[in-house]
């Protein structure tokens, strides 16, 4: 059941360069997001107009900069900036400039709201213009006080120029704006919701380019099949073909996904709430539950075993507990982490770097036991390499000794065998049946291995 939504909210603050795009000599400066909007309207507006067209105009301001930032249209084109000050790109921002006290007042009342259409999850690409010296397709800025005058309130003035079908959102969430790559390459056997939104990207991608594979986008997990749609795109667009997802190209995804819906553009195809629904929360933390809290589990105590610093507690399960917290902390303060004591995607980034680093580095001690680590990767059909190979030892083992599943052939491929008989130890050890070996998986068939 989906728990969350890539729903839009209000940043912190906005990185502006002041200058055009590629001007490498305009210095970029990073402000509140409400002194930001403060500036654009005592920039862009008179403060004698009607307080409903000032309403209107700022609400406008508001989306067109909230439809740049969500949507990452800058930093997917390679620029570490949010937003320009220039009009012939962005809107007219200032440095160093006065506002005006009446827009300080209006902005400091609705800068948490901003404009949507029906159906839409996206901050509206609110175009505008003066509307006497240029025109356009979008809110005319003294056509707006002439609506005003006429007694049309924010919301009647906003839809006489963007259409009946446009609503402005109130009172959204304020957060850090951080950027939506998960910190990690994704690759065969990444699993979780940015691995979906990527299937989800690329089969709308496809329509435009049909060589792209289509994706499985009810699965979470990074497939084969999912890395052939990677490689193809790849290709198609001059990055390095090698099926993995980094920083390049989950912002080129990214880029060519905005550009195919024309997401910056005032009769955009839009983000619909199915597009933007997540699988999983975008955080772990006291409580919850779930078969990603026994991943956690396993993965924090594979590290506590290792390292004296993170404390080795019992875990809760499935069940995100106060011996959870307390690891979690630790492993927190160690890593120069905001002690929260939540997992979110920050910490879950390091906490994966760590295992791996953990695991690929085991004393001598424990060499003997290296068969038993699970190797950090979802194993799905068709993926290859030395983990399926100790996987398939460890199942030859209890088909030998316990003669209970198909059977298995040690071949390092995780063929149609090995996930008949992983798919008959998960309905044996009450798991979700879906032939998928995560960590919480692993563990349980290698416990099985020793009754």
């Amino acid at each position: 059941m989906a728990t969350n939504y890539l729903t839009p909210t209000i940043p912190t603050n906005i990185t502006v360069h002041l200058g055009a795009p590629d001007n490498k000599n305009a210095k970029n400066i990073t402000i509140p997001f409400q002194e930001y909007i403060k500036n654009v309207a005592s920039s862009e507006i008179y403060p004698s107009w009607p307080e409903d067209a000032i309403k209107a105009n700022v609400l406008a301001q508001i989306s067109f900069a909230l439809n740049r930032i969500y949507n990452e249209w800058y930093p997917s084109k390679g620029y570490s900036f949010d937003i320009t000050s220039l009009p012939s790109y962005d809107q007219t921002f200032i440095e160093d400039r006065e506002f005006f006290e009446n827009i300080v007042r209006i902005v400091d009342n609705i800068f948490n709201n901003y404009i949507v259409r029906e159906g839409q999850i996206q901050p509206l690409f609110a175009q505008y213009c003066d509307g006497r010296v240029t025109t356009c397709n979008g809110l005319s800025q003294w056509g707006s006080v002439s609506l005003a005058n006429q007694g049309k309130d924010p919301l009647d003035i906003l839809k006489y120029y963007y259409g009946n079908n446009v609503n402005i959102i109130y009172n959204a969430p304020l957060a850090d704006n951080i950027s939506s790559y998960p910190g990690f390459p994704l690759e065969i056997g990444s699993a979780g919701d940015n691995v979906v939104i990527i299937k989800r990207q690329l089969n709308r991608i496809r329509k435009n380019y049909p060589a792209i594979p289509q994706n499985d986008e009810k699965s979470e997990f990074f497939t084969v099949e999912t890395e052939n749609s990677v490689r193809t795109f790849q290709n198609i667009f001059n990055l390095d073909a090698n099926g993995i997802v980094d920083k390049a190209t989950w912002y080129k995804i990214k880029y060519i996904y905005n550009s195919v819906k024309k997401i910056s553009d005032l009769n955009s195809e839009g983000i619909s709430k199915e597009e933007a629904e997540l699988l999983y929360a975008t955080e772990l933390k006291y409580l919850d539950t779930g078969i990603y809290i026994r991943l956690l589990h396993y993965i924090l105590r594979t590290i506590a075993y290792f390292d004296s610093e993170i404390p080795l507690l019992a875990s809760g399960g499935m069940v995100f507990n106060e011996n959870t917290v307390k690891m979690v902390l630790a492993f927190q303060k160690k890593y120069g982490l905001p002690t929260t004591g939540v997992v979110d995607k920050m910490t879950w980034g390091k906490l994966i770097e760590v295992y791996n680093d953990t695991i690929n580095s085991i004393p001598n001690q424990y060499l003997e036991y290296v068969d038993e680590f699970y190797g950090g990767r979802h194993l799905t059909l068709g993926i290859t390499g030395d983990d399926v190979r100790r996987l398939q030892k460890i199942l030859l083992k209890i088909c030998r000794e316990k003669r209970n599943i198909p059977g298995v052939r040690v071949t390092g491929e995780y063929d149609e065998l090995t996930e008949r008989s992983v798919r008959v130890l998960q309905k044996l050890l009450q798991l979700p049946v879906n032939g998928i070996v995560g960590g919480a998986t692993w563990n349980d068939i290698v416990e099985y291995s020793k009754t």
